[in-house]
């Protein structure tokens, strides 16, 4: 619906991210929406909603929905993905993500460097965390990616991902991603087909 709003909390490591990354925006631009990235902690969203990190759930758990789960949502979405966890997976996500605040809240051009983060690191297997990466993949966009990390690295942007990252925790965010269409939150985007729904006719 024109006008609406779709606040979109996630994290530049998130493989659900990358997997409903492609089908977000074309929803968005189908809607004739506005798209406002909120990129945030995830690593410390998730305990505070009450759940288990990931490296602390079982195996059983671990293998279904960060290994069977995203082989079939990548098949679904056709976005390809490595086997198994990227390398570098594991390595500190605030700069990609403040990259992503740097780029801005909204628009083509954040919307092109969120998708390229999302997918070099699960596609390619790209360090998301390596400044240099970072750079490269900014300038695939048509980004001046020096600026952009020059901004990353400044104290106004990181306000702003604590102030992202908090606002999560706040209103109760689970994980990522998670959206919220004129402020009705969905989780998971396994729900993208109903935030496509309430952007045509709002849920009661």
């Amino acid at each position: 619906m024109a006008g609406s709003t779709v606040e979109y909390f996630y994290a530049a490591h998130s493989a659900y991210a990358y997997l409903g990354s492609a089908r977000l925006m074309e929803i968005v631009r189908a809607a004739g929406a506005r798209l406002l990235h909120r990129p945030m902690d995830l690593r410390r969203v998730v305990p505070a909603a009450g759940s288990i990190p990931t490296g602390e759930r079982t195996a059983g758990h671990r293998a279904y929905f960060f290994g069977r789960e995203i082989q079939r949502w990548s098949e679904e979405r056709n976005a390809p993905v490595v086997a198994g966890l990227p390398t570098h997976h594991h390595h500190d996500i605030g700069l990609p993500n403040c990259m992503l605040i740097a780029a801005g809240e909204s628009g083509d051009a954040v919307d092109r460097l969120a998708h390229g983060i999302l997918q070099a690191h699960w596609r390619d297997d790209a360090d998301h965390a390596d400044p240099a990466t970072l750079v490269r993949l900014a300038g695939g966009v048509g980004l001046d990616g020096e600026a952009l990390l020059a901004a990353a690295q400044t104290d106004a942007v990181k306000a702003m991902y604590e102030r992202y990252t908090q606002e999560a925790i706040d209103r109760s965010v689970f994980g990522s991603p998670t959206y919220f269409v004129d402020g009705d939150m969905f989780y998971g985007q396994d729900r993208l087909e109903m935030v496509e729904r309430a952007l045509r006719q709002p849920y009661r």
